[in-house]
């Protein structure tokens, strides 16, 4: 581009000033927008604060997965080791056991719990029984907040081969006694559906405020073209909630290896180890029972660098074949 004769063109003064311009517009944006709104500013820094004290700052703490931690010589003290403790993972008999029980519990999870609450969300939605429909939220959604120690001593007491229902409930059908929670094979089961159990009625609330939020003419133009129930829960609601569905399924998939400590410790004994010890139990006594903290610290890192991966796996790929994503 040939400027005018007498006229120089510069492209950085310009840019520079454009910038300028909007950085000091954006300045008196936020200081207008402050002096109006100083409350909710104030409210929002106690979250702010929390995740940057307690989630953020304890990340740098990571280092001792490459360190031979010892307390006296702190974090930063300590002798650097290299990936001593990661080698010292994977070359475990236990790394493959671990790792194996790890994502077939969490994908099992994933899976059975993905499509439960979807359907219990569609059938409330279907109910024009108000009081019905009320009892039956409060009853799914009242084991939410019943605490995991609780859900695991209700289990253990439902399944237990002496005195729970479970075990009167085999013996009539003449199956015997049957010990649940020692046979391995049924750890996933009845850790996946007393899972579900607890945390259906809390997540079956998602995906109502997202059928709350279809558009009520779509309803109007089904019924108009003579549509039934069944057929406008497959081309409205569906369709209507799919994008909330997603952003569930990615967010699922990707704390796919982070599975729940406290239910797999309470329901682990020595007779289903072989299908209960998942990497957070493994964690938990290499770290605060034996006291290696490096090699917990380097098995954690391991862990969430998993689920990182996974999660921009999936979000890529479902972004790519239904358009909805986190990013």
């Amino acid at each position: 581009m040939v400027s005018p004769p007498g006229v120089g063109l510069d492209v950085g003064g310009v840019t520079r000033k454009l910038r300028d311009r909007g950085n000091s517009r954006g300045l008196r944006g936020f200081k207008r927008s402050w002096r109006r709104h100083w409350q909710l500013y104030l409210l929002i820094l106690i979250p702010i604060a929390y995740f940057v004290i307690f989630k953020y700052v304890p990340m740098a703490n990571a280092i001792i997965a490459f360190k031979d931690y010892n307390v006296i010589d702190g974090v930063w003290g300590s002798d650097w080791a290299g990936i001593k403790h990661f080698e010292r993972f994977f070359n475990n008999p236990m790394f493959w056991p671990v790792l194996r029980n790890t994502f077939l519990l969490s994908a099992y999870v994933v899976l059975a719990s993905f499509p439960i609450p979807i359907i219990l969300a569609l059938a409330l939605n279907e109910v024009r029984l108000r009081f019905f429909k009320n009892t039956v939220q409060m009853v799914t959604y009242a084991p939410y907040f019943i605490s995991t120690v609780v859900v695991v001593s209700m289990t253990i007491l439902f399944l237990s081969p002496r005195l729970g229902i479970a075990g009167h409930v085999t013996q009539f059908f003449g199956l015997g006694s049957i010990d649940f929670l020692s046979d391995p094979d049924f750890f996933r089961h009845i850790y996946v559906f007393s899972d579900i159990w607890q945390t259906m009625g809390y997540s079956a609330v998602i995906y109502l405020a997202a059928l709350a939020g279809i558009d009520p003419t779509l309803y109007e133009a089904a019924r108009v073209d003579g549509a039934s129930r069944w057929q406008k829960i497959l081309n409205v609601d569906l369709p209507g909630i799919m994008p909330t569905a997603m952003i569930v399924l990615v967010l699922g998939v990707g704390n796919v290896m982070a599975i729940g400590f406290e239910k797999a410790y309470l329901l682990q004994n020595s007779l289903n180890i072989s299908q209960s010890e998942i990497i957070a139990t493994y964690t938990y006594k290499v770290g605060l029972l034996s006291a290696d903290f490096s090699q917990a610290a380097a098995i954690g890192l391991f862990n969430g660098v998993i689920n990182l991966v996974l999660l921009l796996g999936v979000n890529a790929i479902v972004k790519r074949l239904t358009g909805n994503g986190l990013w």
